[in-house]
């Protein structure tokens, strides 16, 4: 046997042992995307937690990492949620869950030793309690107000031990519950950016309104403004145009750009006024408009800046493509 030989035999080996934990894991999935809908429903009436309320997400081992994930997930998407630990529950941080939170339990087996208190709590003090296991007999899953059963399926360790395709069934539960949730309350991407002020995610939801220029800043004359004065004004405000008012003052009626001025540019510009040269009708935007879609309108129109107008069309700021870029929207 030649050395390639030798070695494609372990890697054909890799890739049919990844192949099989994927396809098991998936299975696994759709299999439990026919759990009974009646016990989905009633566990999100129970999720479903006052204003005051707190989804506390909790499991010991790997069902604890998954349950930490999931917490984040609620706490992002609009629950209010946290992970405790059963163990820390038992010396003191069953304190930390009031009457109007709701417990999310994990436990493969229900019969998990360190959530017997945890348990206990809920039942003493009426609080709401929903168990993910795959045993409907089990402890837990009798104590709960609703237990979710997760389907019959073998681990994807080759000994059936390591905790792999339940855990992948428990997180993707939890991630369903979060959106489930997510929709019952009407989340929107502006309540998502407020819980998302960092990194990529938070740049994308940026609005118009938290990178427009208003106030003294905005380059704004009347139609009887001289070119001369328009062009001052133009200078000193650095936008490169001009926004134009309608006679009574109150919308934008037209935009003079630097490519405006270059089309009107001969000997009788200074003795024209800003109605005479300005573009009617110009692109605009509003405040509450992603900072994402303002862009794409500079883009596709060539230009670099946009007016920002309320309802009514007044003109209430200006944002630059250039405040997009050093924000990160792209």
């Amino acid at each position: 046997m030649t050395l390639s030989h030798a070695l494609a035999a372990p890697a054909a080996a890799d890739i049919d042992s990844v192949r099989r934990v994927l396809l098991a894991e998936s299975d696994a999935l759709r299999t439990m995307a026919e759990m009974p809908s009646d016990a989905i429903v009633r566990a999100l009436d129970h999720l479903t937690v006052p204003e005051a309320g707190r989804v506390i997400v909790s499991g010991m081992g790997k069902s604890g990492h998954v349950a930490r994930k999931i917490a984040a997930t609620m706490a992002s998407t609009g629950t209010p949620s946290l992970f405790v630990h059963p163990g820390e529950a038992s010396h003191g941080d069953l304190g930390m869950i009031t009457h109007h939170d709701a417990i999310l339990a994990l436990s493969n087996s229900g019969e998990t030793a360190e959530m017997t208190d945890m348990v206990n709590y809920s039942r003493r003090f009426g609080i709401s309690l929903v168990a993910v296991t795959s045993r409907a007999d089990s402890a837990l899953a009798q104590a709960a107000d609703v237990a979710l059963i997760l389907p019959k399926v073998g681990e994807a360790c080759p000994m059936g031990l390591a905790p792999t395709t339940s855990t992948t069934m428990m997180l993707a539960l939890g991630d369903a519950l979060a959106v489930a949730l997510l929709e019952r309350k009407g989340f929107s991407p502006a309540d998502f950016q407020v819980f998302h002020p960092g990194g990529q995610l938070g740049r994308r939801l940026l609005k118009v309104a938290d990178l427009m220029h208003g106030g003294d800043d905005l380059p704004l004359v009347d139609g009887t403004t001289g070119m001369g004065q328009v062009l001052l004004v133009m200078t000193n405000k650095s936008f490169g145009c001009v926004g134009v008012m309608t006679p009574d003052g109150a919308r934008l009626a037209g935009i003079i750009t630097d490519g405006d001025l270059r089309r009107h540019l001969e000997p009788g510009l200074f003795a024209r006024t800003a109605a005479e040269v300005m573009t009617a009708g110009p692109k605009t935007t509003r405040p509450n408009a992603l900072a994402a879609e303002a862009l794409l309108v500079m883009n596709s129109r060539s230009i670099t800046s946009l007016f920002v107008v309320d309802d009514t069309g007044r003109p209430v700021g200006i944002v630059h493509m250039h405040d997009c870029l050093r924000a990160g929207v792209a």
